[in-house]
C-alpha cells in the first residue's frame, strides 16, 4: 500500500509540470512603521467605555443603548457569525467525511453481460448498502490556505464591530457635545432677548421724558424680535439634536421626552495628555481590519496557487452488495475497499492562471487599501493636533475680545442711562457683546469635538505612560 501511494505521488508531482502558476510579482507593499512616525512600543488596547469620562449618566445611557439597538452594530455582528461560520465550513473540509448510501433498484439483468445465468435475462432487485470515507489529504496546503484566509476575513469582521463601535459612540457624543452648546446657544439668546427688553423699558420711559425721540424707541422695538429669533432658533436646534440622537439609538419619537439637557462641563472633560504616544495609531480597529484584510487576500493568492498541484484524497468504502433482497446482508456479499485518489489539473491552465492573477490583483488592492488606511489615520490625528491647538489659541483671543466688549456695552449702557450717549452706540456695543460669546461658544464646542474626534483617531484612549511620545497635544 505504501509502495503505491509513493508511486502515485510521484506520478502527479511529474505530472504538475504540465500547469505552473505563473509569475505575477506584487505590485504594492505595505507602508512601514517607521515611514509614517509609528514605530515605537505597542499602545494598550482601546478603552472599553471612553466616553464615562465625561461623567454624565444621560450620554452613558445613550451610548450604551445605541451600542444595543442600532442597526450598524447589528449588521457588524451578523457579517462576524457569517463569517464564523465560513472558518467553521472550511475546517471541516480538511477531516475525515463519512457518508452512509443505499440502493435497491428493480430491474432486468441483460443475456450478455457480466451477469451470468440463471440472473441473466432474469427480473431481479438489485441492491447495496455501505459507508464510505474521504479524506482531503491537502498535501500542498490549499485546504490550509483556505482557512488561514477565513480566519483573517473573520478576524477583520470581528474589528469592524469596533469600528463601528467607535463610529457609532463618536457619532452619539458629538451629537450630545451639539445638543449643550443648543443649550447654551439657547441661555445666552434668553439673555439677550432679557437684556434688549431692559433697554426697550429705559428707552420708553426716556421717551416718555423726552429725552430720547421715536426714532432710538422704534430701533429698540425692532432689537428686541432680533433677540426672540435668536432663541426660537436655538430651542429648533435643542429639538433637532434631540431627534438625531434618538434616531442613533435606534429609537423614535417616544423617546425625545427622555433626552435631557446635558450635564458635562466641556472646559475640565476629557482634557488631553502633554504627549501623545508615537504607536497608538497602530491599536485603530480600522487599521487592524484593513492588516487582516491583506492577511486573507495573502492566503487566498497561496490557496489559489495550490490549486495548481494535483488533490490527492484517501477514499475508502465497507458494506454489502446483492441480488435478491434476501441476500443483502449476507456476510458472503460483503464489500470493502481503499486506496488513494488525486485530481490533477491538465487542461485548465488558462482558468487556474486567471484565478491566481485575480487573486494576486486583489491581494495588491488589499494592500493600497490598507496604506490608505493608514495615511488618512495619520492625516486625522495631525489635523486634530492642528486644530486643537489653533482652538486654544483662538478661544484665547476670543475671551479677550468678549471682556472686551462686556466692558465697552457697560460703558454704553451706563452713558445712555446718563443721556450721554444714543440708543445706538447701546445697540452696537450689545450686539458686539452677543457676538462674542456665541463665536466663544461656538470654539469650546468645536474644541470638544476636536478632542473626541482625536481620541478615536489614536484608538480610543491617551495612553500617557508609554514612552517615545510624540508632543504636540494640546489641551
Amino acid at each position: 500500500m505504501k509502495f503505491h501511494l509513493v508511486a502515485l505521488s510521484s506520478l502527479t508531482l511529474a505530472l504538475t509540470g504540465c500547469v505552473l502558476a505563473p509569475d505575477v510579482p506584487s505590485q504594492a507593499k505595505a507602508l512601514e512603521a517607521t515611514q509614517l512616525g509609528l514605530a515605537g512600543p505597542t499602545a494598550a488596547k482601546t478603552a472599553e467605555g471612553w466616553w464615562t469620562i465625561y461623567q454624565d449618566p444621560q450620554l452613558n445611557r445613550l451610548i450604551d443603548d445605541a451600542l444595543r439597538e442600532n442597526p450598524s452594530m447589528a449588521l457588524a455582528l451578523t457579517r462576524v457569525r457569517t463569517a464564523q461560520a465560513q472558518v467553521q465550513a472550511t475546517s471541516a473540509a480538511t477531516q475525515p467525511g463519512f457518508t452512509l448510501d443505499g440502493t435497491e433498484v428493480y430491474q432486468r439483468f441483460p443475456e450478455r453481460d457480466i451477469v451470468p445465468p440463471p440472473f441473466g435475462g432474469g427480473h431481479y432487485w438489485r441492491g447495496s448498502v455501505g459507508l464510505n470515507l474521504s479524506w482531503d489529504l491537502d498535501f500542498f496546503g490549499r485546504q490550509a490556505a483556505i482557512i488561514a484566509q477565513s480566519r483573517s476575513a473573520t478576524k477583520a469582521a470581528e474589528l469592524d464591530v469596533a469600528v463601528a463601535r467607535d463610529v457609532l459612540s463618536g457619532t452619539i457624543a458629538e451629537a450630545y457635545l451639539a445638543l449643550d452648546q443648543s443649550y447654551v446657544l439657547a441661555d445666552l439668546a434668553r439673555r439677550h432677548e432679557e437684556q434688549r427688553q431692559n433697554i426697550l423699558d429705559l428707552t420708553i420711559k426716556r421717551v416718555k421724558a423726552g429725552l430720547d425721540t421715536r426714532s432710538e424707541l422704534r430701533a429698540a422695538e425692532a432689537a428686541a424680535p432680533q433677540a426672540r429669533l435668536l432663541r426660537l432658533q436655538a430651542e429648533a436646534n435643542i429639538d433637532l439634536a434631540v431627534h438625531r440622537l434618538a434616531a442613533l439609538t435606534g429609537r423614535g419619537a417616544d423617546a425625545y421626552a427622555n433626552i435631557q439637557r446635558p450635564k458635562i462641563d466641556l472646559t475640565t472633560s476629557l482634557v488631553l495628555p502633554n504627549q501623545l504616544p508615537i504607536d497608538l495609531l497602530k491599536r485603530r480597529p480600522d487599521i487592524l481590519a484593513a492588516r487582516a484584510r491583506v492577511d486573507a487576500s495573502v492566503s487566498a493568492q497561496e490557496a489559489a496557487k495550490a490549486a495548481f498541484y494535483p488533490d490527492i484524497n484517501l477514499s475508502a468504502f465497507a458494506g454489502f452488495a446483492a441480488i435478491g433482497l434476501d441476500n443483502l446482508f449476507v456476510s458472503d456479499d460483503r464489500v470493502y475497499g481503499g486506496g488513494p485518489t488525486f485530481h490533477l489539473p491538465l487542461f485548465d491552465a488558462q482558468r487556474l492562471k486567471a484565478s491566481y492573477r485575480r487573486a494576486s490583483a486583489e491581494s495588491d488592492a488589499a494592500v493600497i487599501s490598507y496604506n490608505q488606511t493608514v495615511l488618512q489615520a495619520v492625516q486625522q490625528v495631525a489635523d486634530q493636533l492642528t486644530l486643537l491647538n489653533s482652538y486654544k489659541q483662538q478661544i484665547a483671543e476670543s475671551s479677550e475680545a468678549l471682556a472686551a466688549s462686556e466692558d465697552a456695552y457697560r460703558i454704553a449702557e451706563l452713558r445712555y442711562r446718563n443721556g450721554l450717549n444714543s440708543y445706538l452706540s447701546v445697540l452696537n456695543a450689545e450686539t458686539a457683546v452677543l457676538n462674542a460669546r456665541r463665536t466663544k461658544i461656538d470654539l469650546v464646542a468645536s474644541q470638544a469635538i476636536a478632542r473626541v474626534t482625536l481620541l478615536l483617531a489614536v484608538g480610543g484612549s491617551f495612553d500617557p505612560e508609554i514612552p517615545n511620545a510624540l508632543n504636540g497635544a494640546a489641551s
